[in-house]
């Protein structure tokens, strides 16, 4: 299916693209949330007028990210969890765990925001955490885990 994107999509293409994508990709995820629209001679036309105003958002969109980035880069954030004498966790360190933490500090940053490839932390130790706050954009955080009795 031929579909124009909306916003720039990771490993697929930049705003306004007409790019082909498997039927269940766009009517399933690009459609319904907004990222794409079928490639009608319609829909191109309105693409068309809205262009300006999309790159607008997007470009402020951008911004907003690279501010929100300046302020989170470096700051360290304090965890406490249970944990065992050798240093072990009784429960992990999610992702949640962490924006919460961001949020009691006066940090807005979502739960899916916060990247943690190799999963959640399972003992106590400080943790490099990378934030990806937009396509472009990442911030570097440190976690430090510390046990609690």
């Amino acid at each position: 299916m031929q579909v124009i994107l909306m916003d720039k999509v990771v490993n697929l293409g930049n705003l306004g693209d007409v790019v082909k994508v498997k039927d269940g990709y766009a009517r399933n995820f690009l459609i319904p949330t907004g990222r794409a629209r079928r490639a009608t001679q319609a829909n191109m036309e309105a693409f068309a007028a809205q262009k300006a105003e999309l790159e607008r958002l997007a470009a402020e969109k951008l911004a907003d990210a690279q501010a929100r980035a300046a302020k989170l880069e470096g700051v360290s954030v304090t965890i406490g969890q249970k944990a065992g004498v050798d240093g072990r966790l009784f429960g992990s360190v999610t992702n949640a765990d962490i924006a919460d933490a961001l949020k009691a500090q006066g940090h807005e940053v979502a739960k899916a925001d916060v990247r943690m490839p190799e999963g959640p932390f399972k003992a106590i130790g400080e943790y490099p955490v990378v934030l990806g706050l937009h396509h472009d954009v990442n911030a570097s955080i440190t976690v430090v885990v510390v046990g609690e009795q």
